[in-house]
């Protein structure tokens, strides 16, 4: 993005979702510790930030060199995304005295995973068991599946005579 002012952080994506987050990071700081000191590297493992990373370097020059250099770098068999983070790093902010706490996002269940889980439970609180649709309406029609090939129409009118 053109219009991120040049900052301390890297914002890099498109990072293979498939190495670990240690790992992740050890492979970052060697690619990019070539182009300045780093002062940290954060990459989440949780399923919304995977194949994301920070880069923060002490120095502003560092992370631009590094951004020319290494945009487009196949990484894991991907190529790198890379631009300005669009805030500075809590570490930066914090360097510079003009840190602000933020307040941390809520992390709540979704609405529609609440509204399964209501819906999932009966009217005792117990989730059905394997093979049984709750809250269907009473029917005379028995439909059953899987059944054995040898099974006959006698066999089943034994079974489920009243």
């Amino acid at each position: 993005m053109a219009d991120v002012k040049p900052n301390h952080t890297l914002y890099i994506n498109n990072l293979n979702e498939k190495i670990k987050k240690e790992e992740l990071k050890k492979a970052l700081y060697a690619i990019f510790s070539q182009f300045g000191q780093i002062i940290d590297i954060l990459a989440f493992a949780h399923l919304k930030m995977r194949g994301q990373a920070h880069v923060i370097f002490k120095e502003i020059n560092s992370a631009a060199t590094a951004l020319r250099s290494m945009q487009g770098f196949p990484f894991y068999d991907k190529p790198m995304r890379i631009q300005f983070s669009h805030i500075d790093s809590d570490v930066i902010a914090k360097a510079k005295g003009t840190y602000v706490e933020r307040p941390k996002k809520n992390i709540a269940v979704p609405k529609k995973k609440k509204k399964a889980v209501e819906v999932a439970t009966t009217k005792k609180g117990k989730a059905p068991k394997d093979g049984q649709r709750s809250s269907a309406p009473p029917n005379k029609i028995l439909f059953i599946t899987n059944l054995p090939p040898e099974c006959t129409k006698e066999m089943l009118s034994v079974v489920f005579q009243p």
